[in-house]
């Protein structure tokens, strides 16, 4: 087995996937990247500057892909996976009401069966490597908080860190920890989509509700800290660390806040 630590990243192609591939590669890890954008995959590489990567198309809604994926990685990787990051994602928006039955499967397909399926194909790379493999699943501010017409995200984000807890739990006798990450909104291509009813985007609607929005750089040192820390949950952002405590301490100011002004409260 080879003495170089790895980390396997889905949605590798952009966004914070990108960012983290980076981070860890100019530590000198081995990194491997997933995601169906294998052009936005080159683009990652392209932006490594040296290291040891690997580059593998993915689709996680596909259980046997995951499998397959992994053990391709592992004998790149020198036959070990220390860190899966669980990181794709998408998101659709709106009414729950009036939400198409396609944009509802999708979500819950990628956002959440994704993220288990991950979890399950990841498990046995992750014991070879225990003590101290870590399972990172991204989860997001949607996953602290109830927010209006994010309903269906929200439930996909709350159930990855319902599976994280029940995880890190049923894994510990096997020396591998399992934590969220929960990011506040971070600007990335998810965001530049147009919002529902709109013509701005998600972006430009967040700025002019006084949202507070992420630079990406921002993510890496917090997954970073994930890996070798001992926390459940790591948020990213003022925003989301400050909804974190209160949804602990204060739901019910919570609860108000998101009934009368939504996502752009000032809690």
């Amino acid at each position: 087995m080879s003495e170089r630590r790895s980390i396997f990243i889905t949605g590798g192609g952009s966004g914070l996937g990108r960012a983290v591939a980076i981070f860890f590669a100019e530590r000198g890890w081995f990194v491997g990247i997933a995601d169906i954008n294998e052009q936005g995959m080159q683009d990652t590489l392209g932006l490594i500057d040296g290291g040891f990567t690997y580059s593998h198309k993915l689709d996680v809604r596909d259980r046997k892909a995951w499998d397959e994926a992994l053990a391709a990685f592992s004998t790149a990787a020198g036959g070990r996976i220390d860190v899966v990051f669980n990181n794709a994602g998408i998101a659709h928006g709106g009414p729950l009401a009036e939400q198409p039955e396609n944009e509802i499967e999708a979500v819950l397909d990628v956002d959440l069966k994704g993220v288990i399926f991950g979890a399950q194909a990841s498990y046995p790379h992750l014991k070879k490597t225990a003590p101290g493999s870590v399972l990172v699943n991204t989860a997001s501010l949607a996953g602290i908080i109830g927010a209006p017409n994010l309903s269906v995200y929200c439930a996909a984000k709350w159930a990855v860190r319902g599976l994280t807890h029940s995880l890190d739990a049923e894994w510990a006798d096997d020396g591998i920890k399992v934590t969220s990450l929960c990011p506040g909104f971070i600007d990335t291509p998810i965001i530049e989509q147009v919002a529902v009813d709109s013509n701005q985007t998600v972006k430009e609607t967040l700025i002019e509700a006084g949202v507070e929005v992420g630079h990406v750089s921002e993510v890496p040192p917090v997954v970073w800290n994930a890996v070798h820390g001992d926390k459940l949950d790591y948020t990213v952002g003022k925003t989301a660390g400050r909804l974190l405590k209160l949804s602990r301490w204060l739901p019910g100011r919570v609860r108000k806040e998101m009934r009368s002004r939504g996502i752009g409260a000032e809690v």
